[in-house]
């Protein structure tokens, strides 16, 4: 596992180029396909790609605030010090590597957003704790434990596919979770995950004269005062950004709705649902309406990669849509498939074609239309597609360096310091989904 780890370490460093330069040469390669492979020429494939360019933005606002609350909920006074006191159980290098996969990994089950940035802090407290760890495995360990998070409560396809009016209720009406998440299989698949990707990540540990020890200017300390220091003059203003009983007021109402929403719609879990949960909770946990902005600025300077890099993947996917690309990469595994095989085969196709759409929402509206079709006719369990396409797009996440960039902003590394490791989990987590997929 180590001699892996290092061959793709080296490769990666080679080879793989910036997020941002990475997208821009998949927009070329997917155009370039698009002419050769489908019946339009440039100037309709330039259209496709303006057409979709700006086409997931209110997804993006969604993904955005996932990542923005999870991240403000993770940096307040409460979590910190959890993290630290969980840190603290960390004595060996072996040990906190185990300790921040296994975090990130619940955490990642829990909310996306959170798994991340509460991984990538987790890292970082171990980091300072525990002398002789390898800081690029430790951050490389929290990506890998995002591996689990379309398992989890805030999995994009699962909770898209069970919300009324979503792209594919006409196909497939709409999947509730006990089809999705709440399954044999996923259990079966989680658990696997919990179960390997610490040991895995134990197993890829660098021998003593390899580690790479980290500069301690980047583990400054960056948290998130539990309330604002009230300024010499306290003008009413001043008094109503540190106000706790405004704060306790709009928790109030915020939480009042959510019982009122589960009362009258059952416990139906979608993005919006979710992003309003951990929004409420972080709210309350920081204390002050000055403390949680405090946090929420900090949270976005995580996101601007993503915010950049989205406009040139929602380009992608309108030239995968509208040229009938995406549907022929679908159909080529899909051609070739049983009722048995059909669901490890629309994983497979799902991963590849999370190199140039790297979002589960999004797979669902490239993949959806030819892959729940084909699973009604053959008979296969809608939720079971529906997971297939969620898990290929989490899988393919360890080579596809897109959602990697706001732990890399809080460690302060590079992606290719991590994806050697990551694309080594790749392969060994294969086996996990296709066991999963073809015998659950």
């Amino acid at each position: 596992m180590k001699a892996l780890s290092n061959f793709f370490t080296i490769i990666v460093q080679r080879f793989l180029p910036d997020p941002f330069v990475f997208a821009m040469l998949l927009t070329i390669i997917l155009f370039a396909a698009g002419i050769i492979f489908t019946q339009h020429g440039p100037i309709e494939m330039i259209g496709f790609w303006g057409s979709g360019f700006w086409n997931l933005l209110a997804f993006a606002m969604q993904m955005s605030l996932v990542l923005v609350t999870g991240h403000a909920l993770a940096s307040s006074p409460l979590v910190r010090r959890w993290l630290k006191k969980v840190a603290g159980l960390a004595n060996t290098p072996g040990q906190g590597v185990v300790l921040v996969t296994l975090g990130a990994a619940l955490a990642s089950l829990v909310n996306w957003g959170f798994g991340l940035i509460v991984g990538a802090l987790f890292a970082k407290e171990v980091a300072k704790r525990v002398p002789g760890s390898d800081y690029r495995l430790l951050i490389a360990s929290a990506y890998i434990g995002f591996l689990t998070w379309h398992g989890g409560l805030s999995g994009s396809v699962p909770l898209l596919a069970a919300t009324a009016g979503n792209p594919m209720e006409k196909i497939s009406g709409v999947i509730p979770l006990t089809q999705t998440i709440f399954t044999g299989y996923n259990l079966f698949i989680t658990l696997a995950l919990l179960v390997v990707l610490p040991i895995m990540t134990r197993m890829m540990m660098p021998k003593p004269h390899e580690v790479v020890a980290i500069d301690p200017s980047l583990l400054k300390e960056d948290e998130v005062a539990a309330t604002a220091a009230l300024p010499q003059e306290k003008t009413f203003a001043v008094r109503m950004e540190n106000s706790r009983i405004l704060l306790l007021v709009i928790v109030a109402l915020g939480y009042s709705y959510l019982i009122y929403y589960f009362a009258t719609k059952g416990f139906k879990m979608d993005i919006n649902t979710v992003n309003l949960i951990f929004f409420f909770t972080g709210l309350l946990l920081h204390g002050t309406p000055a403390s949680y902005m405090e946090a929420i600025t900090n949270a976005v300077r995580g996101t601007a990669g993503i915010l950049i890099q989205f406009p040139f993947y929602a380009g992608i996917q309108g030239m995968m849509e509208m040229s009938g690309l995406g549907g022929m990469i679908t159909n080529a595994f899909l051609s070739i498939s049983t009722k048995e095989t059909f669901p490890f085969l629309a994983f497979l196709s799902s991963g590849f074609i999370n190199f140039f759409v790297p979002s589960g929402g999004g797979h669902w509206v490239v993949q959806g239309p030819f892959i729940m079709p084909a699973a009604a006719s053959l008979g296969v369990n809608p939720g079971v597609a529906a997971m297939a396409i969620a898990y290929g797009e989490a899988w393919m996440n360890m080579a596809q360096p897109f959602w990697a960039l706001p732990a890399l902003a809080i460690a302060g590394l590079g992606v290719r310091d991590i994806m050697g490791y990551c694309v080594t989990t790749l392969l060994v987590s294969g086996i996990i989904f296709a066991i999963g997929l073809s015998f659950f």
